[in-house]
Protein backbone atom coordinates (compact mmCIF):
# COMPACT_ATOMS: atom_id res chain seq x y z
CA UNK A 1 0.00 0.00 0.00
CA UNK A 2 1.40 3.38 -1.06
CA UNK A 3 1.87 6.37 1.24
CA UNK A 4 -0.94 8.21 -0.57
CA UNK A 5 -3.39 5.39 0.12
CA UNK A 6 -2.36 5.33 3.78
CA UNK A 7 -3.11 9.06 3.97
CA UNK A 8 -6.50 8.52 2.31
CA UNK A 9 -7.45 5.84 4.86
CA UNK A 10 -6.19 8.00 7.73
CA UNK A 11 -8.29 10.91 6.46
CA UNK A 12 -11.46 8.79 6.47
CA UNK A 13 -10.76 7.48 9.99
CA UNK A 14 -9.95 10.96 11.30
CA UNK A 15 -13.09 12.44 9.76
CA UNK A 16 -15.29 9.74 11.35
CA UNK A 17 -13.67 10.38 14.72
CA UNK A 18 -14.21 14.13 14.44
CA UNK A 19 -17.86 13.61 13.43
CA UNK A 20 -18.53 11.29 16.35
CA UNK A 21 -16.93 13.84 18.66
CA UNK A 22 -19.82 16.15 17.81
CA UNK A 23 -18.24 18.75 15.56
CA UNK A 24 -20.42 20.27 12.77
CA UNK A 25 -20.57 17.93 9.81
CA UNK A 26 -19.74 20.34 6.98
CA UNK A 27 -16.73 21.84 8.77
CA UNK A 28 -15.52 18.40 9.87
CA UNK A 29 -15.53 17.13 6.28
CA UNK A 30 -13.87 20.19 4.77
CA UNK A 31 -11.48 20.80 7.70
CA UNK A 32 -10.17 17.23 7.85
CA UNK A 33 -9.74 17.14 4.09
CA UNK A 34 -7.82 20.44 3.98
CA UNK A 35 -5.58 19.33 6.85
CA UNK A 36 -4.64 16.12 5.03
CA UNK A 37 -4.27 18.02 1.75
CA UNK A 38 -1.70 20.30 3.40
CA UNK A 39 0.04 17.31 4.98
CA UNK A 40 0.08 15.46 1.68
CA UNK A 41 1.44 18.54 -0.11
CA UNK A 42 4.22 18.84 2.47
CA UNK A 43 5.10 15.17 1.94
CA UNK A 44 4.92 15.50 -1.84
CA UNK A 45 1.88 13.20 -2.09
CA UNK A 46 -0.83 15.70 -3.04
CA UNK A 47 -1.06 18.17 -5.90
CA UNK A 48 -2.50 21.42 -4.47
CA UNK A 49 -3.63 22.59 -7.93
CA UNK A 50 -6.52 20.11 -7.61
CA UNK A 51 -8.13 22.46 -5.11
CA UNK A 52 -8.48 25.00 -7.90
CA UNK A 53 -11.40 22.99 -9.29
CA UNK A 54 -13.49 23.70 -6.18
CA UNK A 55 -14.78 26.95 -7.65
CA UNK A 56 -16.22 25.19 -10.71
CA UNK A 57 -17.71 22.49 -8.48
CA UNK A 58 -19.45 25.05 -6.31
CA UNK A 59 -20.72 26.91 -9.36
CA UNK A 60 -22.09 23.60 -10.67
CA UNK A 61 -23.97 23.10 -7.41
CA UNK A 62 -25.45 26.60 -7.55
CA UNK A 63 -26.52 26.24 -11.18
CA UNK A 64 -27.93 22.71 -10.80
CA UNK A 65 -31.66 22.96 -11.49
CA UNK A 66 -32.39 19.53 -9.99
CA UNK A 67 -31.11 20.62 -6.57
CA UNK A 68 -33.56 23.54 -6.57
CA UNK A 69 -36.19 20.89 -5.79
CA UNK A 70 -34.63 20.36 -2.34
CA UNK A 71 -35.70 23.67 -0.72
CA UNK A 72 -39.07 23.50 -2.49
CA UNK A 73 -39.84 20.00 -1.14
CA UNK A 74 -38.63 21.09 2.29
CA UNK A 75 -40.93 24.12 2.13
CA UNK A 76 -43.84 21.90 1.09
CA UNK A 77 -43.26 19.49 3.96
CA UNK A 78 -42.89 22.13 6.66
CA UNK A 79 -46.02 23.97 5.52
CA UNK A 80 -48.05 20.76 5.66
CA UNK A 81 -46.62 19.92 9.08
CA UNK A 82 -47.61 23.34 10.46
CA UNK A 83 -51.09 23.25 8.89
CA UNK A 84 -52.38 20.48 11.24
CA UNK A 85 -53.03 18.06 8.38
CA UNK A 86 -51.22 15.28 10.26
CA UNK A 87 -53.41 15.89 13.31
CA UNK A 88 -56.60 15.63 11.26
CA UNK A 89 -55.38 12.49 9.48
CA UNK A 90 -54.44 10.75 12.73
CA UNK A 91 -57.75 11.56 14.38
CA UNK A 92 -59.77 10.36 11.39
CA UNK A 93 -57.75 7.19 10.78
CA UNK A 94 -57.94 6.40 14.50
CA UNK A 95 -61.74 6.58 14.34
CA UNK A 96 -61.77 4.44 11.20
CA UNK A 97 -59.49 1.61 12.41
CA UNK A 98 -59.63 2.00 16.21
CA UNK A 99 -62.11 -0.84 16.76
CA UNK A 100 -59.66 -3.37 15.26
CA UNK A 101 -56.87 -5.02 17.24
CA UNK A 102 -53.85 -2.89 16.56
CA UNK A 103 -56.11 -0.35 14.87
CA UNK A 104 -54.27 2.69 16.21
CA UNK A 105 -50.96 1.26 15.02
CA UNK A 106 -52.49 0.62 11.58
CA UNK A 107 -53.69 4.23 11.51
CA UNK A 108 -50.17 5.46 12.35
CA UNK A 109 -48.63 3.41 9.50
CA UNK A 110 -51.19 4.66 6.97
CA UNK A 111 -50.82 8.28 8.07
CA UNK A 112 -47.03 7.88 7.97
CA UNK A 113 -47.26 6.69 4.36
CA UNK A 114 -49.57 9.57 3.41
CA UNK A 115 -47.32 12.14 5.07
CA UNK A 116 -44.28 10.55 3.39
CA UNK A 117 -45.87 11.02 -0.02
CA UNK A 118 -46.92 14.56 0.88
CA UNK A 119 -44.02 15.93 2.93
CA UNK A 120 -40.99 13.64 3.20
CA UNK A 121 -39.76 15.44 6.35
CA UNK A 122 -38.87 12.68 8.83
CA UNK A 123 -38.33 14.85 11.89
CA UNK A 124 -41.63 16.69 11.54
CA UNK A 125 -43.55 13.47 10.92
CA UNK A 126 -42.10 11.60 13.92
CA UNK A 127 -42.55 14.53 16.29
CA UNK A 128 -46.11 15.20 15.15
CA UNK A 129 -47.20 11.56 15.41
CA UNK A 130 -45.36 11.19 18.71
CA UNK A 131 -47.18 14.16 20.21
CA UNK A 132 -50.60 13.15 18.92
CA UNK A 133 -50.61 9.34 18.82
CA UNK A 134 -48.26 8.11 21.53
CA UNK A 135 -50.30 9.35 24.53
CA UNK A 136 -53.49 7.94 22.99
CA UNK A 137 -51.87 4.57 22.28
CA UNK A 138 -50.43 4.31 25.80
CA UNK A 139 -53.77 5.27 27.33
CA UNK A 140 -55.46 2.57 25.23
CA UNK A 141 -53.14 -0.06 26.72
CA UNK A 142 -50.53 -0.41 23.97
CA UNK A 143 -47.15 -1.81 24.89
CA UNK A 144 -44.71 1.16 24.77
CA UNK A 145 -42.35 -0.83 22.57
CA UNK A 146 -45.06 -1.46 19.98
CA UNK A 147 -46.26 2.14 20.03
CA UNK A 148 -42.83 3.76 19.78
CA UNK A 149 -41.57 1.30 17.17
CA UNK A 150 -44.55 1.89 14.87
CA UNK A 151 -44.28 5.68 15.19
CA UNK A 152 -40.52 5.78 14.51
CA UNK A 153 -40.66 3.38 11.57
CA UNK A 154 -43.69 5.01 9.95
CA UNK A 155 -42.08 8.42 10.27
CA UNK A 156 -39.06 7.30 8.22
CA UNK A 157 -41.14 6.25 5.20
CA UNK A 158 -40.53 9.72 3.80
CA UNK A 159 -36.99 8.59 2.95
CA UNK A 160 -38.13 6.05 0.35
CA UNK A 161 -41.64 6.99 -0.75
CA UNK A 162 -41.40 9.74 -3.38
CA UNK A 163 -41.17 12.67 -3.43
CA UNK A 164 -38.13 12.19 -1.21
CA UNK A 165 -35.21 14.53 -0.62
CA UNK A 166 -32.91 11.49 -0.43
CA UNK A 167 -33.98 10.40 -3.91
CA UNK A 168 -33.43 13.92 -5.28
CA UNK A 169 -29.88 14.00 -3.89
CA UNK A 170 -29.16 10.42 -4.96
CA UNK A 171 -30.48 11.06 -8.45
CA UNK A 172 -28.13 13.98 -8.95
CA UNK A 173 -25.10 12.10 -7.61
CA UNK A 174 -25.84 8.85 -9.47
CA UNK A 175 -26.26 10.78 -12.72
CA UNK A 176 -22.68 12.01 -12.46
CA UNK A 177 -21.38 8.65 -11.21
CA UNK A 178 -23.06 6.77 -14.07
CA UNK A 179 -21.66 9.18 -16.64
CA UNK A 180 -18.17 8.83 -15.13
CA UNK A 181 -18.40 5.02 -15.11
CA UNK A 182 -19.68 4.76 -18.68
CA UNK A 183 -17.07 7.16 -20.08
CA UNK A 184 -14.36 5.10 -18.35
CA UNK A 185 -15.72 2.06 -20.26
CA UNK A 186 -15.64 3.94 -23.58
CA UNK A 187 -19.34 4.77 -23.78
CA UNK A 188 -19.46 8.51 -24.52
CA UNK A 189 -23.27 8.62 -24.83
CA UNK A 190 -24.61 6.84 -21.73
CA UNK A 191 -28.29 6.58 -20.97
CA UNK A 192 -29.22 9.30 -18.49
CA UNK A 193 -30.28 8.53 -14.92
CA UNK A 194 -32.74 11.07 -13.58
CA UNK A 195 -34.57 11.78 -10.35
CA UNK A 196 -37.76 10.80 -12.18
CA UNK A 197 -36.35 7.29 -12.74
CA UNK A 198 -35.58 6.96 -9.02
CA UNK A 199 -39.03 8.24 -8.05
CA UNK A 200 -40.67 5.61 -10.23
CA UNK A 201 -38.23 2.91 -9.10
CA UNK A 202 -38.78 3.60 -5.40
CA UNK A 203 -42.58 3.57 -5.57
CA UNK A 204 -43.13 -0.23 -5.46
CA UNK A 205 -40.42 -0.87 -2.79
CA UNK A 206 -41.93 1.94 -0.71
CA UNK A 207 -45.39 0.39 -0.92
CA UNK A 208 -43.85 -2.99 -0.08
CA UNK A 209 -42.39 -1.53 3.12
CA UNK A 210 -45.79 -0.11 4.06
CA UNK A 211 -47.33 -3.55 3.47
CA UNK A 212 -44.67 -5.26 5.59
CA UNK A 213 -45.21 -2.78 8.43
CA UNK A 214 -48.97 -3.37 8.29
CA UNK A 215 -48.53 -7.15 8.14
CA UNK A 216 -46.24 -7.16 11.18
CA UNK A 217 -48.58 -4.84 13.09
CA UNK A 218 -51.64 -6.97 12.34
CA UNK A 219 -49.76 -10.17 13.14
CA UNK A 220 -48.49 -9.03 16.53
CA UNK A 221 -51.94 -7.62 17.39
CA UNK A 222 -53.69 -10.92 16.67
CA UNK A 223 -51.03 -13.09 18.29
CA UNK A 224 -50.75 -10.90 21.41
CA UNK A 225 -53.97 -8.88 21.76
CA UNK A 226 -52.89 -7.41 25.10
CA UNK A 227 -50.01 -5.40 23.55
CA UNK A 228 -52.19 -3.71 20.88
CA UNK A 229 -55.82 -3.80 22.02
CA UNK A 230 -58.85 -2.50 20.16
CA UNK A 231 -60.52 0.71 21.27
CA UNK A 232 -64.02 0.57 22.77
CA UNK A 233 -66.85 1.38 20.32
CA UNK A 234 -67.39 5.09 19.79
CA UNK A 235 -70.19 6.76 17.93
CA UNK A 236 -69.13 9.26 15.29
CA UNK A 237 -71.59 11.13 13.16
CA UNK A 238 -70.93 11.16 9.42
CA UNK A 239 -67.57 9.37 9.59
CA UNK A 240 -67.57 8.67 5.84
CA UNK A 241 -67.85 12.38 5.03
CA UNK A 242 -65.07 13.19 7.49
CA UNK A 243 -62.78 10.59 5.90
CA UNK A 244 -63.37 12.09 2.43
CA UNK A 245 -62.90 15.69 3.57
CA UNK A 246 -59.70 14.92 5.49
CA UNK A 247 -58.13 12.50 2.99
CA UNK A 248 -59.01 14.18 -0.30
CA UNK A 249 -56.81 17.33 -0.06
CA UNK A 250 -53.48 15.61 0.76
CA UNK A 251 -54.23 12.78 -1.67
CA UNK A 252 -54.96 15.31 -4.41
CA UNK A 253 -51.70 17.12 -3.68
CA UNK A 254 -49.78 13.83 -3.70
CA UNK A 255 -51.27 12.80 -7.05
CA UNK A 256 -50.63 16.25 -8.53
CA UNK A 257 -46.96 16.22 -7.51
CA UNK A 258 -46.10 12.60 -8.28
CA UNK A 259 -48.43 12.34 -11.25
CA UNK A 260 -46.99 15.41 -12.95
CA UNK A 261 -43.45 14.03 -12.52
CA UNK A 262 -44.14 10.49 -13.69
CA UNK A 263 -46.38 11.63 -16.57
CA UNK A 264 -43.62 13.91 -17.81
CA UNK A 265 -45.74 17.04 -17.44
CA UNK A 266 -43.29 18.64 -15.01
CA UNK A 267 -39.70 18.15 -13.91
CA UNK A 268 -39.09 17.31 -10.22
CA UNK A 269 -38.23 20.97 -9.59
CA UNK A 270 -41.42 22.19 -11.25
CA UNK A 271 -43.48 19.57 -9.41
CA UNK A 272 -41.88 20.66 -6.13
CA UNK A 273 -43.00 24.22 -6.88
CA UNK A 274 -46.52 22.92 -7.53
CA UNK A 275 -46.39 21.04 -4.22
CA UNK A 276 -45.22 24.14 -2.34
CA UNK A 277 -48.02 26.38 -3.60
CA UNK A 278 -50.51 23.54 -3.13
CA UNK A 279 -49.40 23.18 0.48
CA UNK A 280 -49.85 26.95 0.95
CA UNK A 281 -53.41 26.66 -0.33
CA UNK A 282 -54.13 23.78 2.06
CA UNK A 283 -52.63 25.68 5.00
CA UNK A 284 -54.83 28.70 4.30
CA UNK A 285 -58.14 26.86 4.75
CA UNK A 286 -60.42 28.07 7.53
CA UNK A 287 -62.95 26.20 9.60
CA UNK A 288 -65.45 29.05 9.78
CA UNK A 289 -67.47 28.17 6.71
CA UNK A 290 -67.11 27.23 3.05
CA UNK A 291 -67.47 30.83 1.84
CA UNK A 292 -64.20 31.85 3.46
CA UNK A 293 -62.38 29.01 1.66
CA UNK A 294 -63.79 29.76 -1.80
CA UNK A 295 -60.66 31.64 -3.07
CA UNK A 296 -58.43 28.81 -1.85
CA UNK A 297 -60.49 26.05 -3.46
CA UNK A 298 -60.91 27.98 -6.72
CA UNK A 299 -57.17 28.63 -6.86
CA UNK A 300 -56.42 24.94 -6.23
CA UNK A 301 -58.84 23.85 -8.97
CA UNK A 302 -57.27 26.34 -11.37
CA UNK A 303 -53.83 24.88 -10.64
CA UNK A 304 -55.05 21.33 -11.23
CA UNK A 305 -56.77 22.39 -14.46
CA UNK A 306 -53.52 23.94 -15.75
CA UNK A 307 -51.66 20.71 -15.01
CA UNK A 308 -54.24 18.68 -16.94
CA UNK A 309 -54.19 21.07 -19.92
CA UNK A 310 -50.38 21.00 -19.97
CA UNK A 311 -50.48 17.21 -20.23
CA UNK A 312 -52.61 17.24 -23.39
CA UNK A 313 -51.62 20.42 -25.27
CA UNK A 314 -48.36 21.98 -26.47
CA UNK A 315 -48.41 25.51 -25.04
CA UNK A 316 -45.26 26.79 -26.75
CA UNK A 317 -46.27 29.91 -28.63
CA UNK A 318 -42.90 30.55 -30.32
CA UNK A 319 -43.56 28.02 -33.08
CA UNK A 320 -44.10 29.14 -36.67
CA UNK A 321 -47.53 27.53 -36.76
CA UNK A 322 -49.67 27.09 -33.67
CA UNK A 323 -52.77 24.84 -34.04
CA UNK A 324 -56.07 26.37 -32.98
CA UNK A 325 -56.50 23.85 -30.14
CA UNK A 326 -53.11 24.75 -28.65
CA UNK A 327 -53.86 28.47 -28.94
CA UNK A 328 -57.21 28.05 -27.15
CA UNK A 329 -55.53 25.95 -24.46
CA UNK A 330 -52.88 28.66 -24.01
CA UNK A 331 -55.52 31.34 -23.59
CA UNK A 332 -57.40 29.18 -21.12
CA UNK A 333 -54.22 28.70 -19.09
CA UNK A 334 -53.66 32.47 -19.01
CA UNK A 335 -57.12 32.96 -17.49
CA UNK A 336 -56.62 30.04 -15.10
CA UNK A 337 -53.23 31.46 -14.12
CA UNK A 338 -54.81 34.74 -13.10
CA UNK A 339 -57.43 32.89 -11.05
CA UNK A 340 -54.71 30.81 -9.43
CA UNK A 341 -52.66 33.91 -8.56
CA UNK A 342 -55.74 35.39 -6.89
CA UNK A 343 -56.21 32.28 -4.75
CA UNK A 344 -52.49 32.07 -3.96
CA UNK A 345 -52.38 35.73 -2.95
CA UNK A 346 -55.27 35.22 -0.56
CA UNK A 347 -53.56 32.11 0.84
CA UNK A 348 -50.22 33.87 1.40
CA UNK A 349 -51.88 36.82 3.16
CA UNK A 350 -53.93 34.50 5.34
CA UNK A 351 -50.99 32.25 6.31
CA UNK A 352 -48.82 35.29 7.00
CA UNK A 353 -51.57 36.86 9.13
CA UNK A 354 -51.73 33.66 11.19
CA UNK A 355 -48.01 33.93 11.92
CA UNK A 356 -47.25 30.61 10.21
CA UNK A 357 -45.39 31.88 7.13
CA UNK A 358 -42.38 33.51 8.87
CA UNK A 359 -41.73 30.36 10.94
CA UNK A 360 -42.06 28.16 7.86
CA UNK A 361 -39.62 30.24 5.84
CA UNK A 362 -37.06 30.32 8.67
CA UNK A 363 -37.29 26.54 9.16
CA UNK A 364 -36.94 25.97 5.40
CA UNK A 365 -33.90 28.22 5.27
CA UNK A 366 -32.22 26.35 8.15
CA UNK A 367 -32.79 22.88 6.65
CA UNK A 368 -31.75 23.96 3.16
CA UNK A 369 -28.62 25.70 4.42
CA UNK A 370 -27.67 22.58 6.38
CA UNK A 371 -28.04 20.34 3.31
CA UNK A 372 -26.04 22.56 0.97
CA UNK A 373 -23.28 23.43 3.43
CA UNK A 374 -22.75 19.70 3.96
CA UNK A 375 -22.72 19.24 0.16
CA UNK A 376 -20.01 21.91 -0.22
CA UNK A 377 -17.95 20.40 2.60
CA UNK A 378 -18.33 16.92 1.09
CA UNK A 379 -17.07 18.29 -2.24
CA UNK A 380 -13.78 19.23 -0.58
CA UNK A 381 -13.56 15.82 1.09
CA UNK A 382 -14.18 13.81 -2.09
CA UNK A 383 -11.75 15.97 -4.10
CA UNK A 384 -8.91 15.47 -1.61
CA UNK A 385 -9.76 11.76 -1.26
CA UNK A 386 -9.40 11.31 -5.00
CA UNK A 387 -6.25 13.42 -5.04
CA UNK A 388 -4.71 11.00 -2.53
CA UNK A 389 -5.66 8.01 -4.69
CA UNK A 390 -8.48 6.86 -2.45
CA UNK A 391 -10.83 6.21 -5.38
CA UNK A 392 -8.29 3.83 -6.94
CA UNK A 393 -7.93 2.03 -3.60
CA UNK A 394 -11.71 1.63 -3.30
CA UNK A 395 -11.95 0.37 -6.88
CA UNK A 396 -9.18 -2.18 -6.29
CA UNK A 397 -10.77 -3.44 -3.06
CA UNK A 398 -14.26 -3.80 -4.51
CA UNK A 399 -13.07 -5.38 -7.76
CA UNK A 400 -11.21 -8.11 -5.84
CA UNK A 401 -14.21 -9.05 -3.69
CA UNK A 402 -15.36 -12.67 -4.10
CA UNK A 403 -18.63 -12.85 -5.99
CA UNK A 404 -17.84 -10.03 -8.41
CA UNK A 405 -20.43 -7.26 -8.63
CA UNK A 406 -22.75 -9.01 -6.15
CA UNK A 407 -19.98 -9.37 -3.57
CA UNK A 408 -18.96 -5.73 -3.99
CA UNK A 409 -22.60 -4.65 -3.64
CA UNK A 410 -23.03 -6.66 -0.42
CA UNK A 411 -19.88 -5.10 1.07
CA UNK A 412 -21.00 -1.56 0.20
CA UNK A 413 -24.49 -2.16 1.62
CA UNK A 414 -22.98 -3.58 4.82
CA UNK A 415 -20.64 -0.59 5.19
CA UNK A 416 -23.51 1.86 4.67
CA UNK A 417 -25.65 -0.02 7.17
CA UNK A 418 -22.91 0.22 9.80
CA UNK A 419 -22.21 3.88 9.01
CA UNK A 420 -25.92 4.54 9.56
CA UNK A 421 -25.39 3.78 13.26
CA UNK A 422 -23.15 6.84 13.55
CA UNK A 423 -23.75 9.19 10.59
CA UNK A 424 -26.74 10.98 9.11
CA UNK A 425 -28.02 9.95 5.68
CA UNK A 426 -26.89 13.25 4.14
CA UNK A 427 -23.26 12.64 5.08
CA UNK A 428 -23.40 9.10 3.69
CA UNK A 429 -24.99 10.29 0.44
CA UNK A 430 -22.49 13.11 -0.12
CA UNK A 431 -19.36 11.28 1.03
CA UNK A 432 -19.76 7.55 0.35
CA UNK A 433 -21.93 7.42 -2.78
CA UNK A 434 -19.65 9.59 -4.97
CA UNK A 435 -16.74 7.29 -4.07
CA UNK A 436 -18.35 3.86 -4.50
CA UNK A 437 -20.98 4.80 -7.11
CA UNK A 438 -18.71 4.92 -10.18
CA UNK A 439 -17.01 1.67 -9.14
CA UNK A 440 -20.28 -0.24 -8.72
CA UNK A 441 -21.85 1.20 -11.89
CA UNK A 442 -18.72 0.24 -13.86
CA UNK A 443 -19.62 -3.37 -12.92
CA UNK A 444 -22.82 -3.04 -15.00
CA UNK A 445 -25.19 -2.69 -12.05
CA UNK A 446 -28.45 -0.95 -12.90
CA UNK A 447 -28.24 2.64 -11.56
CA UNK A 448 -31.95 2.80 -10.65
CA UNK A 449 -31.76 -0.47 -8.74
CA UNK A 450 -28.58 0.70 -7.01
CA UNK A 451 -30.20 4.00 -6.05
CA UNK A 452 -33.27 2.30 -4.57
CA UNK A 453 -31.10 -0.15 -2.63
CA UNK A 454 -29.08 2.73 -1.18
CA UNK A 455 -32.24 4.68 -0.29
CA UNK A 456 -33.80 1.74 1.58
CA UNK A 457 -30.50 1.10 3.36
CA UNK A 458 -30.17 4.75 4.37
CA UNK A 459 -33.68 4.69 5.79
CA UNK A 460 -32.38 2.44 8.56
CA UNK A 461 -29.93 5.19 9.63
CA UNK A 462 -32.89 6.97 11.26
CA UNK A 463 -33.73 3.89 13.35
CA UNK A 464 -30.41 2.40 14.40
CA UNK A 465 -28.98 3.44 17.78
CA UNK A 466 -26.99 5.10 19.19
CA UNK A 467 -27.54 8.07 16.82
CA UNK A 468 -30.82 7.21 15.07
CA UNK A 469 -32.45 10.58 14.60
CA UNK A 470 -36.02 9.25 14.64
CA UNK A 471 -35.29 7.80 18.09
CA UNK A 472 -34.09 11.17 19.36
CA UNK A 473 -37.07 12.98 17.83
CA UNK A 474 -39.48 10.63 19.61
CA UNK A 475 -37.50 10.65 22.86
CA UNK A 476 -37.87 14.42 22.94
CA UNK A 477 -41.69 14.31 22.90
CA UNK A 478 -42.38 10.97 24.62
CA UNK A 479 -43.86 10.92 28.15
CA UNK A 480 -41.39 10.34 31.01
CA UNK A 481 -42.79 6.86 31.70
CA UNK A 482 -41.51 5.69 28.28
CA UNK A 483 -37.85 4.81 28.67
CA UNK A 484 -35.16 5.19 26.02
CA UNK A 485 -34.52 1.44 26.15
CA UNK A 486 -38.17 0.76 25.31
CA UNK A 487 -37.84 2.98 22.25
CA UNK A 488 -34.65 1.17 21.20
CA UNK A 489 -36.27 -2.25 21.66
CA UNK A 490 -39.37 -1.13 19.79
CA UNK A 491 -37.55 -0.39 16.55
CA UNK A 492 -35.69 -3.73 16.38
CA UNK A 493 -38.45 -5.57 14.44
CA UNK A 494 -38.72 -2.70 11.95
CA UNK A 495 -34.98 -2.65 11.31
CA UNK A 496 -35.31 -6.39 10.63
CA UNK A 497 -38.19 -5.68 8.23
CA UNK A 498 -36.04 -3.19 6.34
CA UNK A 499 -33.21 -5.71 6.07
CA UNK A 500 -35.73 -8.22 4.68
CA UNK A 501 -36.90 -5.58 2.20
CA UNK A 502 -33.29 -5.02 1.10
CA UNK A 503 -32.84 -8.76 0.52
CA UNK A 504 -36.08 -8.96 -1.47
CA UNK A 505 -35.15 -6.00 -3.69
CA UNK A 506 -31.66 -7.47 -4.18
CA UNK A 507 -33.13 -10.84 -5.16
CA UNK A 508 -35.84 -9.32 -7.39
CA UNK A 509 -34.31 -6.23 -9.09
CA UNK A 510 -37.48 -5.86 -11.15
CA UNK A 511 -39.20 -4.40 -8.10
CA UNK A 512 -37.11 -1.27 -8.68
CA UNK A 513 -36.60 -1.39 -12.45
CA UNK A 514 -39.97 -2.60 -13.78
CA UNK A 515 -42.03 0.57 -13.30
CA UNK A 516 -39.42 2.96 -14.79
CA UNK A 517 -39.04 0.65 -17.80
CA UNK A 518 -42.80 0.51 -18.35
CA UNK A 519 -43.31 4.26 -17.95
CA UNK A 520 -40.29 5.63 -19.78
CA UNK A 521 -39.01 3.03 -22.26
Amino acid sequence: MSGQEVLAIAMVVTTCAVLMAGFPVAFSLAGSALAFALGGWALGMFNPSLLGSLASRYFGVMSNEVLVAVPLFVLMGIILERSRIAEQLLETMGLLFGRLRGGLAIAVVIVGALLAASTGIVGATVVTMGLLSLPTMLKAGYDPRIATGVICASGTLGQIIPPSIVLVLLGDILQGANTQAQIAKGNWAPDPVSVVDLFAGAFIPGMMLVGLYLAWTLGIAWLRPSVAPALPPREENDLARRVVVVLLPPLTLMVAVLGSIIAGVATPTEAAAVGSVGALLLAARRRDGQGANRPVYVGALALLAMLVITAFFDLRMTRDEVPLGDAVAFGTCVVLGLVFLWGLGVAILRVNRNGVLPDVLQATLKVTAMVFVILLGASVFSLVFRGLGGDVLVADVLSTMPGGALGAMIVVMAVMFVLGFFLDFIEIVFVVVPIVGPVLLAMDLDPVWLGVMIAVNLQTSFLTPPFGFALFYLRGVAPPEVSTMQIYRGIVPFVGIQVVALIVIAAIPGMATWLPSVLFD
